[in-house]
């Protein structure tokens, strides 16, 4: 049963940073996708970023040089270090996977169809 828990949403003033948390559990394949994505109030929700499990990764444009993701094998955990935040940032932030298959191409690795698993989402709030 994987379950995927994100944490370390909260409130930041503009310029800020924060780090969320995704810990997976109960998955067992080597190969896999995983990726954040986000929902701005009003808006569709769309990719920020992905980590194939051979350790590439895959940015959106507005995330490029801002934004960090990363994996932590012994805490099974991924991170999204968000650096230089503004009011566009805020919205309700989800991480996603799926097991054994990997991201594929970046348009893939930020859409959402492949994703089988998702967490409940994390709120970031930037003022």
């Amino acid at each position: 049963h994987v379950q995927l828990v994100e944490s370390g949403g909260g409130s930041v003033q503009a310029g800020g940073s924060l780090r969320l948390s995704c810990a997976a559990s109960g998955y067992t394949y080597s190969s896999y996708c995983m990726g954040w994505f986000r929902q701005a109030p009003g808006k569709e929700r769309e990719g920020v970023a992905a980590l194939d499990s051979d350790g590439s990764t895959a940015y959106a444009d507005s995330m490029k040089g801002r934004f960090t993701i990363s994996w932590d094998s012994a805490k099974t955990t991924m991170y999204l270090q968000m650096n230089s935040l503004s009011s566009e940032d805020t919205g309700m932030y989800y991480c996603a996977a799926v097991y054994g298959n990997r991201c594929g191409s970046r348009s893939t690795a930020l859409g959402q169809s492949d994703y089988y698993y998702w967490g409940q989402g994390t709120q970031v709030t930037v003022s």
